[in-house]
């Protein structure tokens, strides 16, 4: 309890993340929001960074596969990444008021295909592929023209811009 309670301490005195990490070795950082100042672009970079870490973390090499190649193509790393039940989704505002855009990519386990969806859970089904490059492909080709660089998510009237989480 004493290093919860100089984590806290820590935090409420403004103390830079590393510096709450040593007062409180059970913090785990992901890096995610650990931006300088807020910026959307840096916000997306962050997530996807926090992401590709925590896909590397899962025993689920397909899992990870998908992500690795989503990040790889500039369409989709443009876009703020988040999942939901493990679907990888997309949206042009950062959180807290997701807006969705293009489609939904799902990593079977190894043996199993990826999907390309309109929507959650394989819902309108786009394209079934054998590799991650190939849902990563399919999904770009769904994706609209020219969405625009990726900005701050806000909620609306007490409700998000987007759904997901």
């Amino acid at each position: 309890m004493a290093q919860v309670a100089r984590a806290a301490q820590a935090w409420q005195a403004g103390a830079a993340l590393s510096d709450i990490r040593e007062a409180a070795p059970f913090v785990r950082l992901t890096g995610r929001f650990d931006v300088p100042e807020p910026d959307p672009v840096r916000l997306t970079e962050s997530e996807w960074q926090r992401m590709r870490t925590e896909a590397g973390e899962q025993d689920w090499p397909t899992y990870h596969a998908l992500v690795e190649a989503a990040y790889a193509e500039p369409a989709l790393r443009a876009l703020y990444p988040f999942t939901s039940h493990w679907a990888l989704r997309f949206s042009t505002t950062t959180r807290p008021g997701l807006t969705l855009i293009g489609p939904c990519l799902l990593a079977g386990r190894v043996g199993q295909a990826y999907k390309v969806s309109k929507g959650f859970a394989g819902a309108g089904l786009l394209a079934e592929v054998t590799t991650a490059q190939e849902a990563v492909a399919a999904a770009v080709r769904h994706l609209p023209a020219g969405p625009g660089p990726v900005t701050f998510g806000a909620f609306n009237n007490g409700s998000r811009s987007g759904s997901g989480t």
